[in-house]
């Protein structure tokens, strides 16, 4: 894990109003051109005597429902929308007998996860008709499935902002799957894994990502914060963010060196699991 990388970890700190604030100095007080904040986020830029302090700004998670039902055992077998537009559930959902429902939906995307000793059963279905991404994904606590959010963002902010409707699915729709979705809200609207899992659940009940994607989730909000962060400095802000650390002696010194030691060690352990 790079120095940068390190310090934005450190630093990013989520305040009420989903508003991360991390405290850079921009060179004479003035921004620099060329570095846009990625879509779906807007660079708030505070201005003061001393230093420009850029903040990742998030919008809100939508107080969206479906007309409020008991959750029965048979709703399991179907599609539950998450967000306007973002639907996630089982494989059963998106078989070959349900492609009136999908295409009453809306649907022009889908998101299918599945081992690859699945893949004669887990298959898009309609690649004519629908735009399809497949994530080969064991449901397996030592899977590593921080690697695929960010394609998976990127695929459902492409259908959602050119107004298309999106459909994620596995096979039973309740942890792989769940795990994507649930990481998609966190980085979307800058939510804690906690209320992302009960925003899903509270739409889809059955949910329940195995313990090694929950630990992934958790540690996600830091890593997709550092990243947002490093793309909304400048290399001017990078370069003094690394004489900082160069400069740095003595007990913080060694302080720095125990913290990369110890994010080594859980960087392995997810890519070695």
């Amino acid at each position: 894990m790079g120095a940068a990388w390190r310090r934005c970890i450190s630093r990013c700190t989520t305040n009420s109003g989903n508003t991360v604030s991390i405290p850079t100095r921009a060179p004479n007080n003035t921004e620099t051109p060329g570095y846009p904040a990625p879509a779906g986020y807007r660079r708030a830029v505070q201005h003061s005597n001393m230093e420009d302090e850029p903040k990742l700004q998030f919008p809100s998670l939508p107080d969206y429902k479906e007309e409020t039902l008991d959750w029965a055992y048979p709703m399991r077998r179907e599609m539950q929308e998450i967000l306007p537009g973002l639907f996630l559930g089982p494989y059963s959902a998106a078989m070959k007998s349900k492609l009136p429902v999908l295409e009453k939906l809306g649907i022009t995307h889908i998101v299918c996860v599945r081992q690859d000793i699945e893949a004669n059963f887990i298959k898009p279905n309609f690649p004519q008709k629908f735009r399809y991404l497949v994530f080969d994904i064991a449901d397996n606590p030592v899977e590593n499935i921080i690697r695929y959010f960010p394609r998976m963002k990127e695929f459902i902010d492409g259908c959602l902002q050119n107004g298309g409707k999106v459909l994620v699915h596995g096979n039973a729709g309740i942890s792989r799957s769940a795990a994507l979705v649930i990481a998609y809200l966190m980085e979307t609207f800058g939510v804690k894994y906690r209320d992302a899992f009960s925003h899903v659940q509270e739409r889809r009940f059955c949910i329940n990502p195995n313990v090694g994607f929950v630990h992934q989730l958790q540690e996600y909000e830091a890593i997709y914060l550092a990243r947002l962060t490093i793309q909304m400095m400048s290399p001017l802000q990078l370069g003094r963010s690394f004489s900082v650390q160069a400069g740095t002696t003595g007990s913080r010194k060694r302080t720095l060196e125990e913290d990369d030691d110890f994010g080594g060690m859980q960087v392995a352990a997810v890519q070695n699991g």
